[in-house]
């Protein structure tokens, strides 16, 4: 369904007149990705597009990551707008020429992206500066599975002014380029990781009856953990477990020792994660002993779910209308996914909203950590004029008369 876009609003003007300089930025990001903690080259160019924007700087915080502040001239609200800028450890499988120059590493979740638009948004509000209240512009390390939100919000990004609102976006191909998508209230899961080691004796596969065989019992320890989810959970909580790794055995004809098992759950409710945590060590601990093997069982809590603050809803919605046009916010449901945007929201009010990317004929339809993962970068000035028109608009809405 086509939409009108409101051309004649400043900010979407601006962001479209740096349009090549995103993209540009998004694929010079992308053919250099860094891991998670190990962005050093990211920060330094991230730092070097923002030197020129009048802001105060503080770098390095959490390792790699930068927080920039724009003050206005009088006190008023600050809002924040996040960025994360790590890769991932999958290899690039995409035709392309700004595809990544690292084996095994590339921004197959979109987080070159993410870093691109914020500076873009850095750079329009730079123009356009509050003549209230303060926008921290946070660049982020190690989303991917290593907490770089929680290094930030210790060591006080949310301070120094006090932040009042957060707000971040992550480009998704579940949208058309032009539509942004919010869930309310629980936006994403509680991304929790777990391993097993399923310990049995080795032995010679030819006389398995001298042996405890550890990989029959690990694949009964499997079929038994999905009846978790199926048979012991309410049908009404969402809850997802996924074993994403199994590693044992040397050769064909010899009886595995022992068999290691990596996995995921995944749970809206966060009063789901002691309950299936303790009854997932109740099945591998009975099907183990059953079959005369032992184990080893660790559960760690990950990210906490990401809790949007649906009074930021409307707010958002304005703010679509006024970049993207009309009707193009949707409510969906919430993602089984993690994201550790989760930390800021759980100390301040936050939104955090996808930004659709998917455009067939471009080839932008794999999904994220795909290894043909890509974006239609026609969505990269929307990224930022969105986020410019969210801060200002909020620091508007909420500024009192002096």
């Amino acid at each position: 369904m086509k939409h009108k876009v409101v051309e004649e609003n400043v900010l979407l003007k601006e962001a479209l007149d740096l349009k090549d300089n995103l993209i540009q930025w998004r694929r010079h990001l992308h053919v250099n990705p860094e891991l998670s903690f190990e962005e050093y080259e990211t920060s330094k160019f991230v730092l070097e597009n923002l030197k020129e924007l009048g802001l105060e700087i503080q770098a390095p915080v959490a390792k790699t990551g930068i927080v920039a502040l724009l003050q206005g001239t009088h006190p008023g609200p600050t809002v924040a707008l996040r960025a994360d800028m790590d890769a991932l450890p999958i290899q690039d499988e995409k035709n392309v020429l700004y595809a990544s120059s690292v084996p095994g590493v590339a921004h197959l979740c979109g987080h070159d992206a993410h870093t691109a638009i914020l500076l873009g948004a850095a750079k329009l509000l730079s123009k356009h500066r509050p003549q209230k209240g303060n926008i921290k512009f946070i660049f982020q390390p190690a989303e991917e599975g290593l907490a770089g939100a929680l290094h930030m919000v210790q060591e006080g990004v949310l301070n120094n002014p006090d932040v009042d609102v957060i707000a971040g976006l992550h480009v998704h191909p579940t949208a058309n380029t032009g539509y942004i998508t919010v869930a309310k209230d629980v936006a994403m899961a509680c991304a929790d990781s777990f391993d097993i080691e399923v310990i049995g004796e080795g032995g010679h596969a030819a006389h398995p009856h001298m042996s405890i065989d550890s990989i029959t019992v690990a694949a009964e320890v499997i079929s038994s953990l999905q009846q978790i989810v199926s048979r012991s959970i309410d049908p009404l909580k969402p809850a997802v477990l996924t074993i994403g790794k199994i590693e044992g055995g040397f050769k064909r004809n010899v009886i595995a020792p022992s068999v290691r098992l990596e996995g995921t759950v995944r749970v809206l409710d966060p009063s789901l994660r002691e309950v299936i945590s303790q009854r997932m060590e109740r099945y591998i601990k009975g099907v183990c002993e059953g079959m005369g093997a032992s184990y080893k069982f660790d559960y760690q809590f990950g990210y906490p779910s990401v809790k949007n603050d649906n009074t930021l809803i409307p707010l958002l919605d304005s703010v679509a209308e006024k970049i993207l046009g009309a009707s193009t916010l949707s409510i969906v449901n919430p993602s089984m996914g993690g994201e550790d945007f989760a930390y800021y929201a759980e100390k301040v009010p936050g939104i955090f909203f996808r930004l659709g990317t998917y455009n067939e004929t471009k080839d932008c339809i794999y999904p994220n950590h795909h290894p043909k993962f890509d974006i239609d970068e026609d969505a990269l000035p929307y990224g930022s004029a969105l986020l410019a028109q969210f801060a200002l608009d909020y620091i508007e809405n909420n500024s009192t008369e002096q």
